[in-house]
């Protein structure tokens, strides 16, 4: 037998059409998978985008509130230096924690609906 009859190898044919049916078959469904994989990564990003607005939403909400929460503070504070006896200090007081009281209601109030929009939004089906 020759070298050339030995080195070569020849494949059935049919063996061979179903080697290449197959071969096409996984470079279908890995073309499939990869665009699988950049839909997903598409929509993370969109959601990221939409995480991003919900967590800015909230922070500036937080924020706002603080800076009332401090202003309504050093606004208390100073009346209080000025007051002229203990039943303003008392008056005044009583002033303070009711507003106080109402304004955290409120503002618990808001931010549950922040957050509550933001979570929606992040977990609404894009379509």
């Amino acid at each position: 037998m020759s070298n050339d009859a030995r080195d070569r190898f020849d494949i059935p044919k049919e063996v061979r059409s179903m080697a290449e049916a197959s071969f096409e078959q996984a470079r279908k469904t890995f073309e499939k998978f990869l665009a699988s994989a950049q839909e997903t990564a598409g929509t993370l990003e969109e959601r990221g985008a939409t995480v991003r607005a919900g967590a800015k939403d909230i922070s500036s909400k937080a924020f706002t509130y603080a800076e009332n929460n401090v202003k309504a503070s050093l606004d208390y504070a100073e009346q209080l230096v000025k007051a002229k006896d203990v039943s303003e200090v008392m008056r005044l007081h009583s002033e303070y924690v009711q507003g106080q009281m109402r304004a955290l209601a409120q503002q618990a109030s808001e931010m549950g609906q922040v957050v509550s929009r933001a979570a929606m939004d992040a977990f609404r089906p894009k379509s």
